[in-house]
């Protein structure tokens, strides 16, 4: 998701909300290579990583079309000391080393490398750097990345890799038995920011007292290095519902939490997608938050359909599922600061729901959003009620 019509207002404070870097283990360091797509919708995993990662201390990204910005400024206004590279080569020769990671950044539409995006990878493992794959086209199973990757001793990750046929699972009525809330953060489109607005309510909710856990449903929140989640698009479609329940289980029974949110994927509307109905079918969630982007005319991987608006989108989740829009959060793409204002009134005045920006307002409006709509989850309540 990335926002580079909207100047950052200095004296919001959580606009850029993201925790410091995490202390991670030696042998986690990593580049992104995101050729030509980094801040763009299609480098939405390389976006992910450079906001958010748990498991992999990032070095750099890169892309010869932004090379010499700080990631995080090009992405957010806010610098974040992951330096834009041109190439591999510079790369290695920022950290000094061969860092123990090579991160395919890229996810467009189709899943699929192209020409140029094999010879880097292919250059990183003859370098002795390991390969993270998000995506469709599993490198494990093709020949000329597996002979490369023993000659030179390293590992290459299929992220969306299903596990076998006999470990996935169908639906069977277990989420009946999870008795907190879960908040499914589903939106209009691809790429529209669901999984940012997720991290961040997750973060924002802990840091009230609140205890929340995120289930992600996609390749960038397991790469991020998220406990709970599965490649939902990797999925034969009879596992979906099933796999999304059984991840929500899981953190239930393994964390306790007050509330589970749930990354969303696609858009219940959108023709080329179907995913966003086995979340709602799987998590069963008590609420949804829709992300918008009000400056978008048309869908971004298919421009031949036009974006839905916030309000077709909120009458189609609560006519296909069981549950209830508890408000919107904006992506402000294309957007100046007086538009968003605009945009973000007229919303609420529309619906009637709370609407905000996680990433240029403050973060308590996203959790006073959630508290709104279940006011038994706030700290200061004596006890908390289930769904």
């Amino acid at each position: 998701m990335s926002h580079p019509a909207l100047p950052v207002d200095p004296t919001v404070t959580s606009a850029h909300a993201w925790a410091e870097p995490i202390p991670l283990p030696a042998g986690t360091t990593a580049v992104i290579y995101c050729e030509g797509q980094f801040g763009e919708q299609d480098g939405k995993t390389a976006n992910g990583l450079v906001r958010h990662s748990e498991k992999y201390d990032i070095l750099s990204v890169i892309d010869s079309t932004h090379a010499g910005a700080d990631a995080g400024m090009l992405l957010d206004g806010a610098a974040v000391g992951i330096p834009i590279l041109d190439g591999l080569t510079s790369a290695i020769a920022h950290a000094g080393f061969v860092p123990d990671y090579l991160i395919c950044g890229v996810a467009p539409a189709d899943g699929l490398l192209s020409a140029d995006q094999r010879t880097v990878l292919l250059d990183g493992i003859a370098r002795g750097m390991h390969i993270i794959n998000g995506l469709h086209e599993f490198l494990t199973d093709d020949a000329e990345f597996v002979a490369a990757s023993l000659l030179a001793g390293v590992t290459i990750t299929d992220i969306r890799r299903p596990k076998e046929k006999k470990d996935l699972h169908l639906f069977s009525g277990r989420i009946f038995d999870v008795t907190c809330p879960r908040i499914a953060i589903l939106g209009t489109d691809g790429a529209i920011g669901k999984r940012t607005t997720a991290t961040l309510l997750v973060r924002a909710l802990n840091d009230a007292g609140i205890h929340a856990v995120m289930v992600g449903t996609g390749q960038t929140t397991i790469i991020q290095g998220g406990k709970y989640g599965v490649a939902l698009d990797a999925l034969v479609p009879q596992f979906c519902s099933g796999e999304v329940e059984n991840q929500v289980v899981a953190a239930f029974e393994g964390e306790d939490p007050d509330v589970i949110i749930v990354e969303g994927q696609g858009a219940l509307s959108h023709p080329a997608y179907i995913t966003s109905a086995h979340i709602l079918r799987g998590s069963q969630p008590a609420g949804v938050i829709v992300q918008h982007a009000p400056g978008r005319t048309v869908l971004g991987d298919f421009p031949m359909v036009a974006m839905p608006t916030v309000e077709s989108e909120v009458a189609l989740i609560e006519g296909f599922a069981d549950t209830r829009v508890i408000g919107v959060t904006v992506n402000h793409e294309n957007l100046s600061a007086d538009q968003l204002g605009t945009a973000i009134d007229e919303i609420e005045l529309s619906l009637g729901l709370p609407a905000t920006d996680p990433l240029t307002r403050p973060l308590s409006e996203l959790v006073e959003m959630v508290l709104q709509a279940f006011p038994a989850l706030s700290p200061l309540q004596p006890t908390r009620s289930g769904v």
